[in-house]
């Protein structure tokens, strides 16, 4: 390679539904596109990458571990949400350029494929029970062999019976209605607290679901020791960790058996690689976390084709956050996101293998967004997780 792929310009477009999308254009017109977005804090994140911009000017897309590292260490004050996303979008440009100028998929560059295809699972609103049944046929019709529900709405520190016993219901439906069919995840989305995990384990254990995710949030991870043993359903966290130093203490304490880091999250094809291959030094799995777009989704499959212990990868094709615009709107090539029998082929194009249509993405622009997560109260008044 040559010193034309030294990066001359970056540009950023923020557009609906709730996404960032970085475009980074080298000296000989290459260009990388990433995601560097944290969902609510997409200007927050905007900022943070032309912050960065007066390290990546000029120097060669080539040397993708030598600026990771300069943006990683070089600031003194390391990792979190922002930061961390901001350099997993930029990670994700360099290395759609990278594969771009040698003509070969970013997998490849990985050291190759070790599967030819890729399991997916997409989310059904598993708050109501009244679209549970309806989101999963439509699921099923689009190909998916697997869902992933909420397994609650907002939920009281300590919670009735009466909203127990509501909780399996959602999965009980699915299960009278597609058996063993259909693969069902089930999202506490950390909206429980340590006090109800093992009662609703014990609701939910009867459907046997693929796994529960984020039984307790990240910040309480001690925690799952006292769940990891009680229960034989697979663990799964990891979205809201950013790096390998979050994760190692939760290998460390062995109570995890799925992680999902999320690639506009936790510093990018470069980390999560690495996150990847500690895994699986503990005999522990990976499903990468991807409710964004289209670039997001395709870095996580090119670390799923080339980590053996990939297991399912999450998308957000027609997620209800996805209102007007919608992930398959912003690409001339939707067909690499074909679904054939619940799985995606392995990506054979250059670089990350998804060409984005700028002219749809200016127009989102135009438009933007200010997306932010709902506040849930509970009845009393008192702040709920959502």
């Amino acid at each position: 390679m040559s010193d034309s792929l030294i990066i001359e310009k970056i540009d950023l477009f923020k557009v609906p539904p709730r996404w960032l999308f970085l475009k980074i254009t080298t000296k000989d017109g290459i260009i990388g596109w990433g995601e560097p977005v944290v969902e609510g804090k997409a200007s927050t994140v905007e900022a943070c990458v032309k912050e960065m911009e007066k390290y990546l000017i000029g120097k060669s897309a080539k040397n993708i571990e030598d600026i990771w590292q300069v943006f990683y260490r070089g600031g003194f004050y390391r990792g979190g949400p922002v930061l961390m996303s901001a350099i997993s979008g930029i990670d994700q440009a360099l290395w759609d350029i990278k594969g771009k100028a040698l003509d070969i998929p970013v997998h490849e560059l990985l050291g190759g494929a070790v599967r030819h295809q890729m399991k997916m699972y997409c989310w059904i609103g598993g708050d109501n029970p009244d679209v549970v049944l309806e989101q999963a046929h439509e699921k099923m019709k689009m190909g998916f062999k697997a869902v992933k529900m909420n397994a609650t709405g907002g939920m009281d520190w300590i919670s009735s019976m009466k909203e127990v016993k509501t909780v399996s219901n959602n999965i009980k439906l699915l299960r009278e209605e597609f058996g063993y069919d259909l693969d069902v995840g089930l999202d506490f989305h950390g909206r429980i607290h340590k006090g109800m995990v093992k009662r609703l384990i014990d609701e939910l254990a009867p459907f046997e679901p693929l796994f529960i995710e984020e039984p307790v949030l990240s910040e309480n991870n001690e925690a799952l020791k006292h769940i990891y043993n009680y229960t034989s359903i697979p663990i799964a966290t990891g979205e809201r960790m950013f790096s390998r130093w979050d994760f190692k203490p939760l290998f460390e304490q062995g109570t995890v058996d799925i992680i999902q880091p999320d690639l506009s999250h936790a510093g990018g094809i470069s980390e999560v690689r690495r996150i990847a291959t500690m895994a699986e030094a503990y005999d522990v799995t990976l499903a990468p976390h991807c409710p964004l777009g289209p670039i997001s989704l395709a870095s996580a499959l090119h670390v799923d084709f080339v980590s053996a212990n990939a297991i399912i990868q999450e998308n957000s094709i027609g997620i209800h956050y996805n209102q007007g615009f919608d992930l398959l709107d912003y690409v001339l090539n939707p067909e690499v996101f074909d679904l054939e029998d619940g799985h995606i082929k392995l990506f054979d194009k250059p670089g990350l293998g998804v060409a984005i249509n700028e002219e749809k993405l200016i127009e989102g622009a135009k438009i933007g967004h200010d997306w932010s997560n709902p506040i849930w109260r509970g009845k009393d008044g008192n702040f709920n997780e959502w």
